[in-house]
Parts: C-alpha cells; sequence; structure tokens
C-alpha cells in the first residue's frame, strides 16, 4: 500500500510541475535559512561547555555606583578570590587572570619582535579550574614561579618551530625575561577565553598581592564543589563586603559601609555561570566581545517565522488547487475509499514533497555557508559526520510534512462524493478564509523584517554621521610607541614634516577602543563619600585636545609655557556637573596614584573641555580627565588628505630606520570606530538578507495563489471582456483581493514591528525616534512587492483573448 501511494505522489508532483516547483523551492528556501540560522543559535549556545567542570564554574562580578558613577564590571579585586577560597569550604578552587594587553616578544637570541595581541596573567590554579590540558610540562608547577610563562600550541610553534619549547626563554617588553614552562592545547574557538595563548604567571605581577578592596582589576572564576548553590552562596558576599570591603571604605573615605549605602553608593558582588557570560555579559573589562541573548533570540525567531512562511505556502497552494483534485476524491470515495487511506495518501504526497526541499535545502545550505559565515562572522560547519544531525534533519522532513500537509489532507479528505461529483460551486470557496488568514500572516513577518531592517540601517547611518566631538577621519595611529624607546619624541617630531601630516600625540588613551582607567577625586579639604567623583583619567601630551579636535568650553588646554601644568587637570562637562561647579577653573581636587591609598596628589583645573563620545552610544557620556603623563601606547597623526598610502609608506620607512628589529603596525580611527558596531552592522546585513528571503518566499505563494485564482476564474474574465472590461478593469479585479489582505498585513505588523524595535533601540543612550514614515515605506515596500508579483498573473489573465478562454471553458 505504501509503494502505491508513493507512485501516486510521485505522479501528481510530476503532472503539476509548476506547483511541484513552488512548494518545494519555497520549503528549501525556509528550510535551508531555518537550517543556517540553527547552526548559528547552536554555535552560540555552546560557548564555554567543552570545559569539563563548566557547570559548577563561576566569574564573580563587581557593580559599583559612586561619584555619579555606575560601574558594570567583569573584574573584582585582587585579594578576593583567595579569601573566598581561605573562608568558604564550598569553594574547590579559584583563580585570577589579569590582562596584561598587547605586548611585544622574542626569542632570548632574537633581536626581531613579534606582536602579541593578548597577553595574560595567571594563578597557578588556572589548570585546576578551566580543564585545558597542557601537552607537555606539569599543570601544577607550570606558573608558580615568577618569570615563568605557558603558552599555546600556536604560539610555541610560532616562536619555536619544531623545537621543544620547555626551559626555553622569551624575553616580553623588552627586558624580562620568562621561562617557558608549558605547552597548553589552543583554547577552544567557542569559549569567551579564546584569545587567550600566552599566560604569564600572576606571581610576576606584584599588583596581585596588594590587598586593596577597592581596585577592581582581576577576573576571578570559583569552582564549587559538586551539590553546592551558588545562588546560596551569594548571600556570603554581603559578610565579604562587611568584613573587608568595609575596612577599606573606612580608611579611603572615613565612613562606613552602611553610611555609603544611606548616600546611595554601594559596592555589589554576584555570580555568573561560566555558560551564561558570552551570551549575556556585555560588562566593562570582558577577557573577549561577547555575543548577545537578544540577537539568538530574535534569529531563532526569524528562523521559525521563514520556517512557518514555507509551510504556510504548501497549505495555501494545496487549499487554494482543492477544486483540481475534488473529482479525484470523489471517485475514490464512491469506489469504497475510506478517509484515512485519503488522509494517508495526502500526507505521504506532503512527506516525500518535504523530503525533496530538505535535500534540496541541503545543499543550498551548504552553498551559502561561505557567505553566511562571512556575514555573521561565524566558523560555523556543518556537523555532517554527527549522527545526531542526520537525525534531526530526518525527524524535521517527517515532521515539517506533516504539519505542512495536515490541513490539506483533512480539508480534502472531508469532500462528500455527492457534492463533489456534481461540480458544487461551494468547494471553490471552501478554505478561503484560511487561505486568506495564512496570506495575511505571511505578509505580517514579512512587514516586521522589512521595518526592523530599515530601523537597523537607519540608527547605523545616524552612529556614522552623529557628530561625536571629536575628529576620527583621516587620524593614523601608529601602534605600539613603546617600542620606540626614548626616540618617540624624535619620531613624531620627524613624521610631522611629512606634508600631509597636520598634527600629533602621543597616548595610549583615545576616544575609540583602547587603554581605560578610572580614578576616584575629591574637592580640596573634602574627603566626604558623597562629595567623590569617579572618573577617567587619561595620560596625554600637549597636543592632545588640538589632534583630536576637542572643543574646549572653559579654560584652556595644555601648554608648554605654563610649567605649572604639571599639576594641572582638565575635565568634561559630565565631570564639573557632577562636581557641581559652576566655574570649574581654578579649583583644586585631588585623588590617589595607586591602590594603596600611599601617593596622593592634588591638580588644579586649568580647562574644561565639551563633551564626546568615547565610549559607545548604548552609554551615556561619563566624566573623564586628561592629566599630562608620559604614555607611550600610540603616535596619533592628524592627516589633511593627499595621497594616505604614500603617508603611510612614509611613517613605516621612518618607523624602520629608528626601530628597525619593531614590528610597524598602524590603523584608522574611524575603522576603530566602526568596530564598536560591527556586531550590530552584521545583525542588519543578516536582516536585510533574511527579510529578502521571507518575501520571495512570500511572494512565491502569493504569485502561485494569483495564479490558481485567474485559472479559475478565466471564465469570467472573458464574459467581462466580451461585455466590455478594459485591461485595467479586469487587473483591478483580480489584485483588489489580494491588495486588502496586505493591508491588513500592514495593520497588524507595523504596530509588533514598533514595540520591537523600540526594545532594540532603548540598548542606545543615543538613537533614532521611530518616526512615522518608516512605518509608511516599509508599508508602500510591502503593498509594491505584492502587487508587481500578482499583476504578473493578473495581467497575463487580463491579455488572454476571451474567445479562447471562453471556448476552453
Amino acid at each position: 500500500m505504501l509503494t502505491n501511494y508513493l507512485k501516486i505522489a510521485w505522479r501528481n508532483l510530476r503532472k503539476h510541475k509548476f506547483y511541484s516547483f513552488l512548494n518545494i523551492f519555497g520549503l528549501s528556501l525556509g528550510l535551508a535559512s531555518c537550517l543556517l540560522i540553527s547552526l548559528y543559535v547552536i554555535d552560540e549556545l555552546s560557548f564555554d561547555r567543552s570545559f569539563s567542570n563548566a557547570e559548577r564554574i563561576y566569574r564573580v562580578n563587581s557593580d559599583i555606583r559612586f561619584g555619579g558613577a555606575d560601574m558594570k564590571l567583569a573584574v573584582a579585586p585582587d585579594p578576593l578570590a583567595f579569601t573566598l577560597k581561605k573562608d568558604y569550604p564550598q569553594i574547590e578552587q579559584v583563580t585570577r587572570i589579569r590582562e596584561h594587553g598587547s605586548q611585544l616578544v622574542r626569542r632570548s637570541n632574537s633581536t626581531e619582535n613579534l606582536k602579541e595581541e593578548n597577553v595574560y596573567y595567571a594563578d597557578s590554579t588556572f589548570f585546576n579550574v578551566f580543564s585545558s590540558p597542557l601537552i607537555a610540562g606539569d599543570p601544577k608547577k607550570a606558573l608558580v614561579e615568577p618569570y615563568t610563562i605557558v603558552l599555546s600550541e600556536k604560539d610555541a610553534a610560532k616562536y619555536f618551530g619544531t623545537e621543544n619549547p620547555l626551559g626555553k626563554t622569551l624575553v616580553v617588553d623588552f627586558d624580562k625575561t620568562y621561562t617557558v614552562t608549558g605547552i597548553m592545547k589552543n583554547m577552544p574557538a567557542r569559549s569567551h577565553l579564546r584569545d587567550l595563548n600566552m599566560l604569564l604567571s600572576m606571581s610576576t605581577y606584584g599588583e596581585s598581592r596588594l590587598g586593596a578592596w577597592g581596585s577592581h582589576n582581576f577576573n576571578t572564576y570559583l569552582l564549587f564543589r559538586p551539590g553546592v548553590d551558588p545562588k546560596q552562596f551569594e548571600k556570603n558576599f554581603d559578610t565579604v563586603l562587611e568584613k573587608y570591603t568595609g575596612k577599606w571604605i573606612q580608611a579611603f573615605l572615613g565612613a562606613s559601609l552602611d553610611e555609603v549605602r544611606k548616600s546611595g553608593s554601594y559596592i555589589r558582588y554576584s555570580l555568573m555561570p561560566l555558560t551564561d557570560i558570552h551570551l549575556h555579559s556585555d560588562r566593562t573589562a570582558e577577557v573577549s566581545v561577547n555575543g548577545n541573548v537578544q540577537y539568538v533570540y530574535i534569529f531563532a525567531a526569524v528562523a521559525a517565522f521563514l520556517l512557518a512562511i514555507a509551510c504556510v505556502n504548501f497549505m495555501n497552494l494545496a487549499t487554494a488547487r482543492s477544486a483540481n483534485r475534488a473529482k479525484e476524491v470523489g471517485v475514490r470515495k464512491a469506489l469504497g475509499s475510506e478517509r484515512s487511506s485519503l488522509i494517508t495518501q495526502f500526507l505521504t504526497e506532503s512527506v516525500m514533497l518535504s523530503f525533496f526541499s530538505i535535500a534540496l535545502a541541503i545543499v543550498l545550505a551548504y552553498v551559502a555557508l561561505p557567505f553566511f559565515n562571512n556575514l555573521a562572522s561565524k566558523q560555523v560547519t556543518f556537523p555532517l559526520q554527527e549522527v545526531w544531525f542526520w537525525v534531526v534533519i530526518l525527524l524535521t522532513g517527517g515532521v515539517v510534512g506533516l504539519l505542512a500537509g495536515s490541513y490539506p489532507a483533512l480539508f480534502l479528505s472531508a469532500f462528500k462524493p455527492l457534492k463533489v461529483l456534481k461540480n458544487s460551486v461551494e468547494l471553490q470557496e471552501k478554505g478561503g478564509y484560511l487561505r486568506n488568514a495564512l496570506v495575511v500572516f505571511q505578509f505580517v513577518i514579512s512587514v516586521m523584517l522589512i521595518v526592523g531592517t530599515g530601523v537597523i540601517y537607519r540608527q547605523l547611518n545616524f552612529i556614522q554621521t552623529k557628530k561625536l566631538g571629536f575628529n576620527k577621519d583621516q587620524m593614523l595611529i601608529v601602534n605600539d610607541a613603546y617600542a620606540l624607546n626614548n626616540q618617540v619624541k624624535a619620531f613624531k617630531e620627524q613624521v610631522m614634516r611629512i606634508p600631509n601630516v597636520e598634527s600629533a600625540t602621543v597616548t595610549s588613551f583615545l576616544p575609540t577602543p583602547s587603554s581605560r582607567t578610572d580614578h576616584t577625586f575629591f574637592p580640596v579639604g573634602e574627603i566626604q563619600q558623597d562629595k567623590g567623583i569617579n572618573m577617567q583619567k587619561w595620560a596625554v601630551d600637549y597636543d592632545f585636545v588640538k589632534t583630536m579636535g576637542l572643543q574646549m568650553a572653559n579654560g584652556r588646554p595644555f601648554q608648554e609655557e605654563f610649567p605649572s601644568d604639571s599639576t594641572g587637570i582638565v575635565i568634561n562637562e559630565a565631570a564639573a556637573k557632577v562636581l557641581g561647579y559652576a566655574d570649574p577653573v581654578g579649583k583644586r581636587i585631588f585623588g590617589y596614584e595607586d591602590e594603596t591609598l600611599k601617593q596622593k596628589i592634588t591638580y588644579t583645573i586649568i580647562g574644561v573641555v565639551k563633551n564626546f563620545h568615547f565610549e559607545s552610544l548604548k552609554k551615556n557620556i561619563g566624566a573623564l580627565s586628561l592629566v599630562l603623563y608620559r604614555s607611550n601606547g600610540n603616535v596619533v597623526f592628524k592627516l589633511n588628505g593627499g595621497n594616505v598610502a604614500q603617508t603611510v609608506g612614509q611613517v613605516e620607512q621612518l618607523w624602520k630606520k629608528m626601530a628597525p628589529a619593531q614590528p610597524f603596525s598602524y590603523r584608522f580611527m574611524d575603522e576603530d570606530f566602526n568596530e564598536v558596531y560591527r556586531s550590530e552592522q552584521r545583525v542588519g546585513q543578516i536582516f536585510i538578507t533574511f527579510a529578502a528571503i521571507s518575501i520571495i518566499i512570500g511572494c512565491l505563494g502569493l504569485f502561485g495563489l494569483s495564479a490558481y485564482t485567474a485559472e479559475r476564474r478565466t471564465k469570467e474574465i472573458g464574459v467581462r471582456k466580451v461585455l466590455g472590461a478594459s485591461v485595467t478593469n479586469i487587473v483591478t479585479l483580480l489584485s483588489k483581493e489580494f491588495l486588502r489582505l496586505i493591508i491588513i498585513a500592514i495593520l497588524i505588523g507595523i504596530p509588533i514591528a514598533w514595540f520591537g524595535m523600540n526594545q532594540w533601540l532603548n540598548d542606545f543612550a543615543y538613537h533614532v525616534d521611530l518616526a512615522w514614515w518608516m512605518f509608511l515605506a516599509a508599508g508602500g515596500i510591502a503593498i509594491t512587492i505584492a502587487l508587481l508579483t500578482v499583476s504578473f498573473q493578473s495581467i497575463k489573465a487580463a491579455l488572454m483573448n476571451p474567445m479562447k478562454s471562453l471556448r476552453s471553458e
């Protein structure tokens, strides 16, 4: 019997090639899109799960409100980890890592440095918490001694080739010699620790032993014993704050922890599961750029919508063509066929079509995968060798076939033989309400995706064109200026002689991603905790304000003719507002230079710079200060156009002349700025891609329905033309029904899209408004696309010779 069902199904698919193509291609597009997005979602959800004790590892987060600043940090104080280990037996092990930034590294017997982007200090317990096995060396001893280093496989091969690196030495940061004591496997690509290739022993780093409870610089991880409830354990942080942090606050502010809390300030610690970090954490001092769980939800919904649209197409075309198969059903029932056998027959056809679509979908997805990886900045692969993948594919084919074919099967098998064989007109209208509802559903989704794409691209354009308060265009950044040693000033002066260079500054601090450091200041004579201000403190030179194109709101920038500027400070308007000064110039503030609270320094405010965006537009502009201090991270040159490539070449020649053994590395500030919003740009590109696919799938269904409608009304069209109806009248007649459905879809889709995009825009402190014309434009696009799709069949039917259509009837 099954063989007979398959034969009949195959004959029907071959007999109606046009409708079979629409169904298979539409369903395969939906399935291919769903497959690609599913691979993306699986990849995002799998981060940090490869560590053997992943479910018992938690990171300590810090939330601090003080001095007008709200800080959400992925780091904790240096003594917290081992204090918790000492005081609470629920913790099996702890470890910390501390960013050391990009460093120049070379073998001891070489003069040429290589640049390492992500160098970290790590405790000797690192390998007890994270199960990243050592290929060589003893994990219990590898990072115990000062000036020892563990390399990844990749870095070991880079520096030592096929040699055994153990016991050999590397020179980091020009003059610090480290002995290689371990080689670890490359960190998993699906981990927030994926960029860790070089670990220095934490015992080398003096600040790791200061016991400074007020300085938050260490990514801190706890490995709990089996059976411990981390949520319950979090309650112990209140005790830790009272016992340890409270003493530091008393020494620093002369106020108790309770007094600080009553003023609205606070320090809070919380735990985050290791497996939640990638998708649920966007804090300051993250180890790597994380994902966003909102985008995972959005893409999962898009995948479900695309698959739903494709299934809706199948159901629509199957029910629309019911009259064509009505006599078949009537004859079968008259000959004794049971309804159950008819349902089985139609479901067999549906499942067969579904498997054809899945086969084509796998091919389409495989071909599109490189493009999708580039679009999503992923390295997703097809798990073709995994059994679970094929099980899911087979189940998907069966489930989609059954779901998509269930209503048509029930609908067709319910026909009454007597009415069918009498050619009852009722059959032609039966199911029309559901078809209309499904068309509306398809275009509701399309309208939502069109609106979403438009809003995202308008926000990205707003970001690109917004006045930021600083120059980002034509700004050449030469990295690692410290590699020039005492020739930094000479290098800057020689490059300034190049005609296309306007000005230059030497600093590690830039408005685009770079070094950041928070400091707390107080007005002189006042150290009350409610008078403090927490702000960024940037070390700059005399030319920073000019080169960056910053504008002064009051006072002046640093000037060489004023020797007292060595203790001067320039603040921004946000800092002046927090301090409460109507005229800050001349006022004096003081702060501490390190976490020991021993080095106090007083500054005189010499100027106020206008606010500029030094963080993402997702954040409000915070308090910031500039001080004169040597900080040889970068040399930034403001160019005035001309041949940029030639200018870069001249700068490189000067570099190689003055630092021949050091790598020359540069970037442009506008590229750094764009990188901050790379995830939003990717989302926009993915949105427009899948919005286009949803429209294509919807149009395939609309095209099939309009073809069927024109076919069903052939005789009516012929009569109307004989009676004098014009082509325009006929096209309007056939199109207005579909136009009504699209307008209903627009009215439903726009409020839903408004709500969703309003939620997305709320993530930005600075964003566009949702203007009415954006929704009007989206509706216009949907109507235009629908009319173009329907009009092809409408015009074709309207141009048909009425004598031919009447004769064929």
